[in-house]
């Protein structure tokens, strides 16, 4: 990258902590992220010998998975500033935008463990914050066969409510139902951030959250979602069939009507921080789907001289690196202020994830462009950037709906 950096006044510790993931991200995450990819069968992608554990590990080794744990059960928390977090995600995302979302997906379940009321589910925060062994992983079960937008437009609609339903019988909840193909990590982890529909007759705000161990009696799942972009991502079904769920794993219960209001569908009815961060993760996609059109740019030579000579080319640059580091300066304003202000601007989040995705997407076509022919090869990285980049602008809601589930704010 030949361009500054104009980040000021980043503290050591920032520099710190961006320099050492950098460096996990260029010596682990991305060269694995290109071995996973170009597996055939995506359960090739979760088999016991596949290098996903290693990066799972190194990640766990640097500590990383800890840094929405609190310092009293052994996380670093209180050392991480808000600027440490985006600069966390950038250099991620840069690296492999699916191998970044299944290492922060792994940690959702237990994250939230740690500030629970029940025992039994705060010691199981501290076993994650201890485990280098990958024996615990999390997924958030959303997303189901029949539900997509429905999760941020449906609000009390009866027929938009959750498929998956749980019945309180004396001490536990009975769940019956699936989630869909699309739930990320859902063929290899062990505890599920689980939505469910508790009160069918008020649509999605009749949904509760539960912290689900997946290896209870009834649950099954699918095989591994063949799909064409972020392939290091293993997703797949989850099948309950009579489950039994204790009743205090059931860490939120529907708000009282009269309190219910806005979209029924974001995670706790907002979202913003995990939102938040998928707009900076993307950005840094965008970052180096750029970076690889310069560097492709300097080599090629057409006409006799490198092609970054050439002035179509030189403008074509230029237009990437604005629409980028506009895509970044906006995802990080937002992920700041859900972050420090005590609350969430959901409507400068969806905007920035739909900027971000659609930014990274387009520097990724126009790369594509640049690279002519060889962009097309899978011998080069920038291929599977774009394929990356095209998936964001679907998963956790398509741009579309996510901008009309906040447009009203307006």
């Amino acid at each position: 990258m030949a361009y500054p950096e104009i980040d000021l006044n980043l503290t050591d510790e920032q520099k710190a902590l961006r320099a050492m993931v950098k460096k996990f991200g260029a010596e682990v995450m991305r060269p694995a992220g290109i071995e996973l990819d170009k597996l055939g069968d995506p359960a090739d992608v979760i088999a016991d010998e596949s290098i996903l554990w290693d990066v799972f590990k190194q990640f766990r080794e640097l500590g990383l998975h800890t840094t929405g744990f609190s310092k009293s059960i052994g996380g670093m928390a209180e050392d991480m500033d808000p600027m440490m977090g985006i600069l966390l995600l950038e250099e991620m995302g840069y690296a492999d935008a699916g191998l970044t979302i299944s290492l922060y997906v792994a940690s959702m379940p237990f994250a939230f463990c740690q500030f629970l009321p029940v025992p039994e589910l705060r010691d199981l925060a501290r076993q994650y914050v201890e485990d280098k062994d990958c024996k615990l992983i999390g997924c958030w079960g959303i997303t189901e066969p029949e539900h997509g937008g429905d999760w941020s437009l449906g609000g009390d609609k009866p027929e938009c409510g959750p498929s998956l339903r749980g019945v309180l019988k004396g001490d536990e909840f009975i769940i019956n139902g699936q989630k869909s193909a699309w739930v990320s990590n859902g063929t290899i982890a062990t505890h599920s951030l689980l939505h469910v529909g508790l009160d069918p007759s008020r649509g999605m705000r009749g949904q509760g959250i539960a912290i689900c161990p997946l290896d209870l009696p009834g649950i099954t799942r699918g095989k591994p979602l063949d799909k064409i972009g972020q392939r290091p991502l293993n997703q797949g079904e989850i099948f309950f069939d009579d489950v039994h769920l204790p009743k205090e794993y059931m860490i939120m219960t529907p708000r009282p009507a009269s309190e219910s209001a806005g979209g029924g569908g974001g995670l706790f009815g907002g979202g913003g921080i995990p939102m938040g961060s998928m707009a900076v993760m993307f950005g840094g996609l965008a970052r180096a789907a750029l970076d690889e059109a310069i560097k492709y740019a300097k080599d090629r030579i057409q006409g006799g001289v490198p092609i970054i000579e050439h002035k179509n080319i030189k403008l074509k640059l230029f237009e990437m690196f604005m629409l980028t580091e506009s895509a970044r300066s906006l995802s990080r304003r937002l992920q700041l202020y859900n972050t420090m202000s005590g609350s969430s601007s959901m409507l400068h989040t969806m905007a920035g994830k739909w900027m971000s995705t659609e930014t990274a997407f387009r520097v990724a076509s126009e790369a594509i462009q640049i690279f002519g022919g060889n962009g097309l090869s899978r011998e080069y990285a920038i291929e599977k950037i774009f394929r990356d980049a095209r998936a964001a602008m679907i998963e956790d809601g398509t741009n579309e709906v996510l901008a009309l589930s906040v447009v009203d704010d307006l």
